[in-house]
């Protein structure tokens, strides 16, 4: 480990299991990691934490076999190996899952977790049934062994993903973002999965970005910057606010918690929409909202319960079976974005590289995408307004760009949402639909991204919240509804919930919901 390098962790006389002595990985002209040292413990499980771009993943893949590295050496269990290959890492007893699963959606869970592993030209089947249910009783992994696994819920997938890994007698895990896709249910299960495997001896990674997670299940937490590891701390001895400033190699602003005051009457009202999915099924079933002035409502829930398709028909972009959204009092026509805008609704869109942004286009375009008509002099564009207005917002918005003729798709992703926010907040919208509006972004982003909405609602705005990062939810919203298979299960102010309750509701255990303010 490098001498300058801050460090509270203890590691008195445990036994390294995964010693990475000066890593280097460079792809193109990036480094992603930078003479990295990263020790681990058996019995121990140890969060990998960093902004994106920092670093982790690449360094586990690494590990994994998947990227060899261009210098360094990496020691297990004592010995000097290559690892070339995954096939190389699993011999090696190391098993990965990864945020996106690889498992085969047409076979069942035993199918998923014998392939590969036949022992020879025939398998057998009852052998590898009774090791599977073995596992599942050991660990507390229980999943129907018959089960196709495109039936199973996100976080019964994730488990075989892990069984696929014990099945290979993994004794050391890397988890690359678990949680993400996970209810708080599911999260507690996958916790308690976890302890099992470090209470028998098994060493976990565990990537992660979420503070408060990091701090409730590992032992001791290493922090990386720009390819580096810049800090080593036991959870025992720091605090999620440490751990942020340590990503961000600054001082973060504590996160606002207390209401605007000035909550009044409903700007934006959803009244019994239903709307189909893609595949022509019911995402969202005869939902009503009321997003008064001057409130953050945080809808929070798993992915894939109908958020995408409602915000889409906020947004204009969808046209539902049914049902109406009234903006200000006025009933808006389906379908048609630009009356929403003229009307005052401001939209921050899930997927800002296709819906939010043309990244083909420079960022004064981007930034009067969508009111562009209000620089018409007699039919013509005025270009210097547009171009005066362009320089207020890169400015006001700290938007770091080369100029305003810089092409969008040369901005990293805090920079691409900051034009989306300065496009959409600038005019001081009545309503603003924000969906995912921090995926992807680091940590100094969310802080940013956080501070102008909780801005627009202090301005009057009624804001719809649309998140799956449930810290991000109760840190912002003054009341928080949770969306189950495109139905509000319950709702709630924020001064009364608790992660449980909200958490059985992400997970569509109904119940009656706390009054609101």
């Amino acid at each position: 480990m490098n001498l300058d390098i801050a460090t509270t962790a203890n590691t008195g006389e445990r036994t390294p299991v995964v010693e990475m002595r000066s890593i280097r990985k460079t792809f193109l002209e990036v480094t992603a990691n930078r003479d990295v040292d990263f020790t681990l413990y058996r019995g121990e499980i140890c969060a990998l934490l960093g902004e994106n771009g920092a670093g982790k993943t690449t360094l586990m893949n690494v590990l994994f076999g998947y990227y060899a590295a261009d210098s360094g050496e990496i020691h297990i269990e004592g010995e000097r190996v290559s690892l070339s290959s995954p096939r190389d890492a699993i011999a090696r007893r190391i098993g990965m899952v990864h945020q996106h699963f690889t498992l085969v959606p047409s076979q069942t869970v035993l199918e998923n977790t014998v392939v590969g592993r036949t022992g020879g030209f025939l398998l057998d089947l009852d052998g590898a049934r009774r090791r599977l249910l073995g596992l599942q009783e050991r660990f507390g992994l229980h999943v129907d062994p018959d089960a196709p696994v495109w039936t199973l819920p996100i976080g019964g997938q994730q488990k075989v993903e892990i069984l696929k890994a014990l099945y290979r007698d993994a004794r050391i895990l890397i988890l690359d973002e678990p949680t993400a896709v996970l209810a708080p249910p599911e999260t507690k299960e996958l916790f308690s999965t976890l302890r099992s495997l470090a209470a028998e001896g098994c060493s976990v990674v565990f990537i992660s970005h979420k503070l408060y997670e990091v701090m409730e299940i590992a032992d001791r937490v290493v922090v990386l910057s720009k390819g580096r590891v810049v800090a080593e701390r036991r959870t025992a001895d720091t605090c999620e606010r440490e751990l942020a400033n340590l990503m961000v190699g600054r001082e973060l602003e504590e996160r606002r918690t207390t209401g605007s005051g000035k909550i009044g009457a409903p700007v934006l009202t959803v009244q019994d929409i239903t709307v189909k999915n893609d595949k022509g099924l019911d995402a969202v079933k005869e939902l009503s909202l009321d997003i008064r002035s001057g409130e953050v409502l945080g809808m929070a829930g798993v992915s894939g319960n109908g958020q995408r398709e409602l915000a889409e028909v906020l947004f204009g972009l969808r046209v539902p079976d049914s049902g109406s959204v009234t903006l200000c009092g006025e009933i808006l026509p389906p379908g048609q974005p630009r009356t929403a805008v003229e009307r005052g609704m401001a939209r921050i869109p899930e997927d800002r590289m296709t819906t939010g942004l043309l990244l083909e286009l420079t960022v004064e375009e981007n930034l009067v995408l969508e009111n562009h008509s209000s620089f018409k002099s007699h039919g013509v564009l005025d270009h210097a307004a547009m171009g005066r207005h362009a320089d207020e917002l890169i400015e006001e918005f700290g938007i770091k760009t080369d100029g305003r003729g810089a092409l969008a798709q040369t901005l990293s992703g805090g920079n691409l949402q900051k034009i989306i926010l300065a496009r959409e907040l600038s005019a001081s919208p009545r309503a603003v639909v924000a969906a995912q509006p921090t995926r992807g972004l680091d940590v100094g982003a969310i802080e940013y991204v956080h501070r102008r909405i909780l801005e627009a609602r202090d301005r009057g705005a009624g804001i719809l919240l649309i998140s799956e990062d449930l810290d991000e939810v109760f840190a912002l919203s003054d009341r928080i509804a949770v969306i189950y298979e495109g139905r509000i299960m319950g709702i709630t102010d924020r001064e009364s919930a608790d992660r449980e309750q909200v958490g059985l509701w992400m997970s569509g255990v109904s119940g009656v919901s706390r009054p609101c303010a």
